[in-house]
């Protein structure tokens, strides 16, 4: 994939931006669209990359399949669905991200940080999706129940705690490893900044580093509970959250 050109990534300050005005600065080898500046997150952290369309000035539309990075975490590409014509570098679009169902991951993403605080063990993996997201954890033995961890995990949505971003630079974070919960990865530095995602005021529930988009408030998470635990390894378990009420 080639170098792409700066794109400024707007959603990394407001996550509820829905749509924004864009020129078409560069085209991949592979057919990728480069903007000057997007509201589409791309796959990156567990979570997937937005889907779309670009809006030409005519009306017609590009259907985005997904948002990818290039080289870089700071490069953004829009990947066209098969069968979909090309602009030209120069053109004007609106572009577009498909709310509902990145509102959905944001609530899901939110909620996978709500676990970590539940669930206060090393993370091995996450995947965030619209309709089941997980989070495994270096844990021997699920003392956890479904139901436990449920209960607690409403509570945290109940209170409505209130979810912001703060920027931290890399001698901030070398100097607090433990914010980081992830066992495996470690955030990208070398940029000259991190994002921490923090719940709660003056971070008193959570904080860590996140590039991910999330709801301002856990309120918004909406009903949610752990559907399935899973054995994955001798010290590995894996927590699923779904959406709405547990079943009966």
């Amino acid at each position: 994939m080639t170098q792409s050109p700066a794109t400024n990534p707007l959603f990394r300050d407001n996550a509820y931006l829905k749509a924004t005005p864009a020129k078409v600065i560069g085209l991949t080898e592979e057919g990728g669209i480069i903007l000057d500046q997007t509201v589409f997150y791309a796959t990156s952290g567990g979570q997937p990359g937005d889907s779309g369309v670009l809006r030409r000035a005519d009306g017609s539309e590009i259907q985005i399949a997904v948002a990818v990075n290039g080289t870089t975490k700071n490069d953004f590409i829009h990947v066209p669905a098969e069968g979909q014509t090309l602009p030209q570098i120069g053109d004007e679009v609106t572009a577009e991200i498909d709310w509902e169902r990145r509102f959905k991951l944001m609530q899901m993403h939110t909620a996978c940080h709500l676990l970590s605080v539940v669930c206060p063990f090393p993370i091995t993996g996450a995947a965030v999706n619209v309709d089941d997201s997980r989070v495994d954890f270096d844990l021997p033995d699920a003392e956890f129940s479904k139901e436990t961890v449920t209960e607690k995990l409403m509570g945290l949505v109940n209170a409505a705690l209130p979810v912001t971003a703060q920027w931290i630079s890399d001698e901030e974070l070398a100097a607090n490893p433990d914010i980081v919960k992830s066992k495996n990865v470690r955030p990208p530095v070398g940029q000259g900044r991190i994002c921490l995602v923090v719940i709660g005021e003056n971070g008193s529930v959570d904080s860590q580093p996140c590039g991910g988009t999330h709801v301002a408030n856990t309120s918004e998470i909406g009903e949610i509970h752990i559907g399935k635990i899973e054995k994955k390894g001798k010290e590995n378990r894996r927590y699923r959250i779904r959406f709405g009420k547990a079943p009966a």
